[in-house]
């Protein structure tokens, strides 16, 4: 290069070459993976409860999963010559599930029924699906897996499920248990009660006390008593909820709170205001339970010298007095356990509660009560976009900008 004068112009004078990365195994699921289907947002922002199902049916010998081993990367080097290693892959263990069965790196159905994945388990579950209606008749349905309703739910109906309940037609006063979620494609009405682990998912919920590990979502809520330990979310044009009490940890929201006829709706999101009384008397009844164990602890500590030193002539009013402070000893220690699981959830509850609020993104009218945490206003007039949190104990109001 020098001797030709070569100058300005990149000339290669060596090369290296580039780590080729592997990948790790993996499972290819040849079904959604997803617990269930919520409901489906319209491109006219309503909201099609139809659409929600739990199903996704499979039939014995169907292909369910497919295990991609790993594939082991290439080294590289430097210019110099200098070996650059490829980072490791590392291989999954054979899925583990209910109802499958595996051959050469292929999974397949067992039996027939509704698959889904839990904790990265394939889990194929028997499913009670009802193709009419439920009424006086039937009474009660109870099942341990899924319970799928394809027609109505008259009134007096208790429906018991380990896991999701879905009812496709209209669903009256009845009583649903779910070990997971509640689906109701058509809402619930007049009187009924509604107790999930998981989400409940309504068109509607009219008159009904509902209580929910989860989430609860609905087009409209009316006259109803709800209490979530997520969220409580309305959704679609109208998105109301009107009367009734209406609790959430996490968050409220809404397009519409209360109704030009002014009837008291409630909303309260945060810890409950009882909550904070109850955590005192947990941290109270904790410290009371340590001093009289600490007590007895040291009163045996005295007795079982006394034994040591009187050897076999230990009367036998100590020796049963030690048999009664032990069964004591371990009945404080039981209650001690209890007590601190309680204080436990309930500074949980409040610290998940400190970033709480309330958001309406239309018009809220006069007499809605706002509450967060142990603070309440009622409001004295109509008004509109607003967004409510907490800060050291006083509700502040924000505006909703839309951009």
């Amino acid at each position: 290069m020098i001797k030709k004068k070569v100058y300005e112009r990149e000339i290669l004078v060596a090369r290296g070459a580039e780590i080729k990365p592997g990948t790790d195994g993996w499972f290819e699921y040849l079904f959604s993976p997803e617990e269930h289907c919520g409901p489906k947002v319209n491109d006219d922002g309503s909201v099609d409860y139809s659409s929600m199902s739990a199903l996704q049916n499979v039939h014995k010998g169907d292909k369910v999963a497919v295990y991609h081993y790993a594939v082991q990367g290439e080294n590289g080097y430097t210019v110099t010559g200098g070996e650059m290693k490829a980072s490791p892959v590392r291989d999954l263990p054979p899925m583990r599930g209910k109802g499958i069965t595996r051959e050469n790196g292929i999974y397949y159905a067992q039996s027939d029924g509704k698959i889904e994945v839990k904790d990265g388990k394939i889990d194929i579950q028997n499913v009670h699906e009802i193709m009419g209606d439920v009424d006086a008749i039937i009474g009660k349905i109870e099942f341990f897996g899924d319970i799928i309703i394809n027609g109505n739910v008259e009134g007096g109906i208790v429906i018991r499920a380990g896991r999701n309940i879905e009812i496709h037609g209209t669903t009256g006063a009845a009583t649903l248990f779910a070990g997971g979620d509640v689906m109701l494609s058509r809402g619930i009405q007049g009187g009924g009660k509604i107790s999930a682990r998981g989400n409940v998912f309504a068109e509607f919920i009219e008159n009904t006390t509902v209580d929910a590990g989860g989430l609860v979502q609905s087009n409209v809520i009316l006259n109803a008593k709800v209490n979530a330990k997520d969220k409580v979310i309305t959704t679609g044009k109208r998105g109301a909820i009107i009367g009734g009490y209406t609790h959430a940890l996490k968050s409220i929201e809404v397009m519409t709170a209360g109704n030009d006829v002014e009837l008291k709706t409630v909303l309260h999101c945060g810890y409950e205001p009882e909550a904070f009384d109850k955590l005192l008397e947990a941290r109270r009844k904790e410290i009371e339970i340590k001093e009289r164990l600490s007590k007895l602890v040291d009163t045996m500590t005295e007795a079982l010298r006394e034994k040591r030193m009187r050897g076999a002539s230990t009367s036998k009013n100590t020796e049963t007095s030690l048999l009664e402070w032990n069964r004591l000893k371990d009945e404080y220690f039981a209650e001690l356990d209890k007590v601190g699981k309680e204080r436990e959830e309930l500074e949980t509850t409040m610290e998940e509660g400190k970033e709480a609020y309330i958001k309406v993104d239309g018009n809220i009218y006069r007499n809605v009560v706002i509450g967060i945490n142990a603070e309440q206003m009622t409001l004295d007039r109509n008004t509109c976009f607003m967004k409510y949190s907490a800060d050291k104990g006083v509700i502040e109001g924000t505006v909703i900008v839309h951009g």
